[in-house]
């Protein structure tokens, strides 16, 4: 099966310049369905599903490929370079936005701007650094998502949602989380709040955009703010939008700041 099928990529939009569309943990290419319309007149839009997320090929994925955030960065410049990507936009959401940190460092020239929609470089507080969770908090919340999937989701999707006033919104993710493959949600739950891409950030040449939710359980304000400061040409929006998806709860929002940047 080649890539197209494997990641179940979508190209839209027109223009010279690409803008791919990376989801976080627990989702698929469906959450970006308020934002990318809105960029697809302008540019060439590419959405695509993480192995074992969505329509993706279930049967390509391997424990030890994606054992790190490293393989879905291979699959990232897999695509890019199947389609052509050259100078592109990449817009990644929570544990996507390290995924296009590395993506960018193994294919340079491939990508031209990077927006980062609630960045963490690590979940796990160490020393000064704040990641917002201690490492008792992290494996608890594995363990727990590791003895019931199910229960896991309905009662962590809100809370990573936020905006309780509105429950559909948190629905939604519950819904998300619970059509993942158990065992691929449980693996990439790991690899996700247990990754550490803090050296990483200085390695970023390309103009970035820091898109930070006024209140965020998942990636808080200082976590936000490390990942600009670490990056040497970044900029910070923090945004009215609360919760950790604001493409969903607040896309008109994240739209006009993306616009401003790309």
């Amino acid at each position: 099966m080649g890539v197209i099928e494997r990641n179940n990529v979508h190209v839209r939009g027109s223009g010279e310049i690409a803008m791919m569309f990376a989801h976080g943990f627990g989702c698929d290419q469906n959450m970006w369905r308020f934002v990318e319309p809105a960029f697809a007149s302008d540019f060439r839009t590419v959405l695509f599903d993480h192995v074992g997320a969505g329509g993706s090929d279930l049967k390509a994925y391997s424990n030890s490929k994606y054992s790190t955030l490293g393989g879905y960065a291979d699959d990232v410049v897999e695509i890019g370079h199947e389609i052509g990507l050259k100078d592109a936009v990449f817009v990644g959401h929570s544990v996507s936005c390290m995924i296009g940190v590395l993506a960018q460092q193994r294919a340079p020239g491939m990508f031209g701007r990077l927006v980062m929609i609630g960045p963490s470089a690590r979940y796990i507080d160490d020393g000064d650094y704040v990641g917002g969770f201690s490492e008792t908090q992290i494996e608890e919340l594995l363990q727990f998502l590791e003895s019931n999937h199910m229960g896991w989701s309905a009662q962590m999707a809100p809370v990573i949602m936020g905006n309780p006033d509105r429950p559909e919104l948190g629905e939604e993710l519950t819904n998300s989380f619970c059509r993942t493959d158990p065992e691929i949600a449980k693996a990439f739950a790991r690899v996700t709040f247990k990754s550490d891409n803090r050296a990483d950030l200085a390695k970023v040449d390309i103009p970035t955009l820091v898109l930070q939710c006024s209140e965020d359980i998942v990636a808080s304000k200082p976590v936000g703010e490390f990942v600009h400061h670490s990056i040497p040409d970044s900029e910070m929006v923090i945004l009215e939008a609360t919760g950790h998806c604001p493409n969903l709860s607040a896309p008109d929002e994240a739209i006009s700041v993306m616009r401003a940047f790309v």
